[in-house]
């Protein structure tokens, strides 16, 4: 299978536990003749915690759950409104490192932002996206035999507030900020987003855009 081969899917909204599962089954069957996949969705309302996670970092969740994950990382939130791209990748096929493909998921994110009028910088300490100190978008890779799974999120249209209930991704204090903050509630449109991302993430990957 060429490394520029890629499936791409749009799961529309799903529950985050449902997704880890179906992410887990690919990475642990696929082989070196599977294509790569991306996979484009929104999740329910859910704080996950990385494989690092501390339960100090966790706040007050209230109503929403917390669900283990094996990424890497700490904790974060997901919830509708948000872009979420997982990318299982065959990084070992691709000559990939693990650094070498965060710094390829926030490059490509830095482009999108680029290109909608926002300027966005990755930190080489903290991994994900920042726009004026605040955080856009969030990373966490997981790699078995060679392959990656899980992926990025960025906040687009969501609410926020889910945020002030834990220290994300182990950071007190941290803020955070989504795209319509940033321009205005009548900027962006999720599938505007999902399709100029998943652009930058083709041409930043290597992968000849399906047909």
């Amino acid at each position: 299978m060429p490394s520029s081969a890629v499936i791409i899917e749009n799961l529309g909204r799903r529950p985050y536990s449902e997704v880890l599962e179906k992410m887990q089954l690919f990475t642990d069957c696929r082989d070196q003749n599977s294509s790569d996949q991306i996979w484009l969705l929104e999740h329910d309302a859910v704080f996950t915690q990385g494989q690092a996670g501390k339960a100090e970092h966790v706040l007050n969740p209230g109503d929403i759950p917390v669900v283990k994950s094996d990424r890497g990382g700490q904790v974060t939130y997901h919830g509708p409104g948000q872009l979420v791209v997982y990318t299982l990748v065959d990084l070992k096929r691709k000559g990939l490192g693990v650094r070498a493909m965060v710094t390829i998921l926030e490059k490509s994110i830095i482009e999108y932002l680029a290109s909608i009028g926002i300027v966005a910088n990755a930190k080489k300490s903290a991994p994900g996206v920042y726009v004026g100190g605040k955080k856009i978008a969030q990373l966490g890779l997981r790699v078995r035999k060679g392959r990656c799974f899980h992926g990025l999120s960025l906040n687009v249209c969501m609410d926020l507030q889910p945020f002030e209930r834990i220290n994300p991704c182990g950071y007190e204090g941290l803020e955070v900020t989504s795209i319509q903050t940033l321009l205005g509630p009548q900027s962006v449109a999720m599938e505007a987003v999902s399709t100029g991302l998943l652009e930058e993430l083709l041409k930043g990957l290597g992968y000849t855009r399906p047909s």
